[in-house]
């Protein structure tokens, strides 16, 4: 049985995670677990994350899963979501904290100064609500999804990686953004697909067939 471990350290919106993979993937075992034997047991992981990365950084060593994700991103399909993508990198100006280092990169806030919209109108921060993912090449978990589809979001900072190559979705949202990054069998991604409709669906069910 494909079995999947949503990672819990108390700081993602797990039950809708868990409800859209569940809907994708009827057949599959689904774990919203906080035990590192279990993430470290599942064919698959994925790592959700909403609030600020100081915190989730805090429950996640509290927890003692800062290892078995680790492990994850090494060894197993791995999909991160939001702080999920962000942790992923080795810093970010939100509270001046360090993340995992699987990338190199910092998260960045949106800059003040450059959060104006074609239309001269003044962009808010935190970035909420429906956005157009370009793709920046192709990847098995864009199959049957759309260039310039629409995902939601939330969020203050974003990534930017140092490996360009990184990047394998793109946003505009006062900036050019990194919206998704993927390497190996690692998928991250800054918007949220279990709120992201028929697109976000394509994308969980992509995942749960994933084989890198």
């Amino acid at each position: 049985m494909n079995t999947v471990a949503i990672v819990d350290y108390g700081m993602g919106n797990l039950r809708s995670v868990a409800k859209a993979i569940e809907h994708v993937a009827p057949e599959a075992r689904v774990l919203v677990t906080h035990q590192p034997a279990l993430v470290a047991s599942a064919d698959r992981v994925v790592v959700p994350g909403q609030g600020a990365m100081p915190d989730c950084m805090r429950e996640l060593a509290a927890r003692g899963l800062l290892q078995s994700v680790i492990d994850a991103t090494r060894r197993k399909p791995f999909l991160g979501i939001c702080i999920g993508l962000q942790m992923l990198f080795d810093s970010s100006e939100e509270g001046g904290v360090s993340g995992l280092s699987v990338f190199g990169g910092r998260v960045r806030r949106f800059p003040a100064e450059r959060m104006i919209g074609p239309n001269g109108v003044r962009l808010k921060v935190p970035h909420m609500g429906w956005n157009r993912v370009t793709q920046a090449r192709p990847h098995a978990l864009w199959q049957d999804i759309a260039d310039g589809e629409r995902f939601y979001f939330v969020h203050s900072y974003f990534v930017v990686p140092d490996d360009a190559a990184l990047t394998a979705g793109r946003t505009e949202y006062g900036v050019d953004f990194t919206a998704a990054v993927a390497q190996d069998n690692i998928f991250a991604v800054q918007f949220h697909p279990e709120k992201s409709a028929q697109a976000g669906l394509a994308l969980l069910g992509n995942f749960m067939r994933w084989k890198p």
